[in-house]
């Protein structure tokens, strides 16, 4: 299915969830928390991957710009891969069904778990319950 996805995926989409890439910061639609119940699914391919009680505003600088969420929505929803890309150890938050880059794991004090996954809202579907 690799050429595939550029038929199914916008350019920015392709770029971010197939190349690593990232969106700028604020850009996204899903930077700030619903007022509604739902769920957060990935955009290639529908798999189910944040609850909307899960996300919540980042206040941690470097971090604030994206959705935040501070769980998965369930254990096998992503992959975990380490990523030394731009010079650090970072951890990416690849889609366990289709193996689409998300974002990354970041330590977060302003989280309610301490963790933060930070996720390019164009990799993300809303889907209201």
């Amino acid at each position: 299915m690799s050429d595939d996805w550029k038929d199914k995926l916008t350019p920015e989409q392709y770029h971010v969830l197939r190349e690593q890439g990232t969106e700028r910061p604020g850009s996204g639609k899903y930077v700030l928390p619903p007022n509604e119940d739902g769920v957060y699914t990935c955009v290639a391919c529908g798999n189910e991957l944040f609850k909307a009680d899960d996300q919540y505003e980042s206040t941690t600088p470097g971090l604030v710009g994206w959705p935040s969420f501070s769980e998965i929505a369930k254990n096998d929803a992503v992959e975990l891969r380490d990523d030394d890309s731009l010079g650090m150890h970072r951890t990416e938050v690849v889609c366990k069904q289709c193996g689409g880059h998300l974002g990354h794991l970041f330590p977060d004090d302003s989280s309610p778990n301490g963790q933060h996954y930070c996720i390019n809202s164009v990799c993300l579907n809303f889907n209201k319950k």
